[in-house]
């Protein structure tokens, strides 16, 4: 699953909050918003992928999730916040190399060659992490730590990389072969970039195996290394992207201009991103996994950074002309992106409203991100009444119709869509604000159904008008148009 991730520290953020971002790019998945209340919780978990089964803990906790409207291929929930405040999305899809895959192959599933055998059960992959250790942590660490747990037992059959937070820390765990793993603290004052590779570009082994206050990894990852001979670094600095990362063509195409760009957003001036004498280049192997912005960061810029098709270069699909440079590089927002969520935990609020969960649907470039209050026990029809079938009743298909009607017509419609999207964004903003005042002032949190029925009903109205608009467009500039008017 190629997504791209975004990770923002508390004091990184605009209002202290830890916000964990994804989007979730599927093969044109269709996606819903939903609350997974513990009576819907399984005691046993089977997964489609796999075929294996785990017995889960007695008493979850309910939670937010994005699952997969047709299940055929299992649940794949994506992202979500339990009660508890903590945030979880899973996962994006890294890289390794073929040193780590032949000292710890992944785990998949085996048919039976014969009728006197048994099928061979495959290890946990996104298909089933958030279901698997969501309901079942208080805290951003312990998320690591129960996922680590499975993933030593199970053990997986993909790559992947995996974000945690609470109210005080994010941290960001990645697999390494079939049992193996790595994670570090997202340190308060940065934010990360993940474009489909391997990250951790730094590790700290004395603290791993000590206090643990930044970092952790497999009880034997320090052998593991040694007697695969897996460390390829040459200046006595130890960088896990070097050892257990990919180093190929397609990287230079598909993963690394994605932090290239997202760096020179965030940090236009610190570095030089542009001509011969750049400091990084889309094509740089050695782009940071973290930086310190120079600004701090909006649920805007978030969204706007991973909605982005780089604008402002000439790697642009929408710039017109037939410049070589064109398209060269996988945009961030495409159009096969099933759901984006940006999680957000706002650690000054009280318990019941900390956490935030802004959903879009659809290709980033042209949709808009809606916040809803989690820790309640359904969402709005709006959001998780959706069905494989198109309808304007839904947010999700009212996305897919926006975005696929918006992009052949991008330069007139990109208006209609820097409308929509700031609309929406003025307005979610009002009523949050005004719904945090309200129920932190009378003490009354049943108020947040009603702030989430309320946001909905403006995201369909607004994505109402703003599809009439570009409806009304694209039917006027049909190719098979005649200027003579039969009236």
């Amino acid at each position: 699953m190629s997504c791209t991730t975004l990770l923002v520290g508390k004091k990184a953020s605009y209002d202290g909050s830890t916000i964990i971002a994804r989007t979730d790019d599927g093969d044109f998945d269709v996606k819903k918003l939903i609350v997974v209340n513990p009576k819907d919780q399984p005691k046993k978990y089977k997964s489609v992928i796999s075929h294996l089964e785990i017995e889960l803990p007695d008493h979850p906790m309910r939670y937010t999730a994005t699952p997969n409207v047709d299940k055929k291929k299992g649940i794949w929930a994506a992202h979500g916040i339990n009660e508890a405040n903590v945030a979880m999305t899973a996962t994006e899809t890294i890289s390794t190399n073929a040193l780590v895959m032949g000292a710890d192959p992944y785990v998949k599933y085996e048919k039976a060659k014969s009728k006197k055998e048994k099928d061979k059960a495959g290890g946990i992959g996104e298909e089933d992490l958030v279901v698997l250790v969501l309901p079942y942590i208080h805290n951003a660490r312990e998320g690591v730590e129960r996922l680590a747990g499975l993933l030593e037992k199970y053990g997986t059959y993909e790559p992947n990389g995996i974000a945690f937070s609470d109210d005080k820390e994010i941290w960001w765990l990645e697999t390494i072969g079939g049992h193996h793993w790595i994670a570090r603290r997202v340190k308060d004052e940065e934010y990360v970039v993940m474009p489909n590779q391997f990250g951790i570009d730094k590790f700290d082994f004395k603290d791993a195996f000590g206090a643990k206050k930044e970092y952790m990894c497999s009880a034997d990852l320090k052998e593991f290394i040694a007697q695969n001979h897996l460390d390829c670094n040459n200046d006595g600095n130890f960088n896990p992207r070097n050892v257990f990362g990919s180093h190929t063509d397609s990287d230079h195409v598909y993963c690394t201009p994605r932090s290239w760009y997202m760096g020179r957003y965030f940090n236009p001036t610190t570095y030089k991103w542009d001509g011969p004498d750049a400091d990084f280049t889309p094509e740089s192997d050695n782009i940071p996994w973290s930086f310190v912005p120079e600004r701090k960061i909006t649920v805007e810029d978030v969204k706007y950074i991973l909605s982005s098709y780089y604008q402002g270069t000439p790697y642009n699909p929408y710039n017109p002309g037939n410049d070589p440079e064109k398209g060269k590089y996988r945009s961030i927002g495409i159009g096969r992106t099933g759901v984006t969520a940006i999680l957000q935990v706002r650690g000054y609020m009280p318990k019941e409203i900390q956490a935030v969960e802004w959903i879009t649907f659809g290709s980033n470039a042209f949709n808009t991100a809606i916040p809803f209050y989690t820790n309640t026990g359904r969402m709005p029809k709006y959001v998780k009444d959706v069905t494989t079938d198109v309808s304007t009743e839904n947010f999700f298909w009212a996305s897919r119709l926006i975005g696929a009607l918006a992009d052949p017509y991008f330069p007139v419609t990109a208006q209609m869509i820097e409308r929509y999207q700031e609309g929406t964004a003025n307005e979610s903003h009002r009523l949050l604000s005004e719904y945090d005042r309200k129920m932190t002032e009378k003490n009354d949190f049943s108020l947040m159904e009603k702030a989430n029925e309320d946001l909905a009903e403006m995201a369909q109205k607004e994505s109402v008008r703003c599809l009439n608009q570009i409806l009304n467009h694209a039917c006027r500039n049909m190719r098979n148009n005649y200027s003579r008017k039969d009236h």
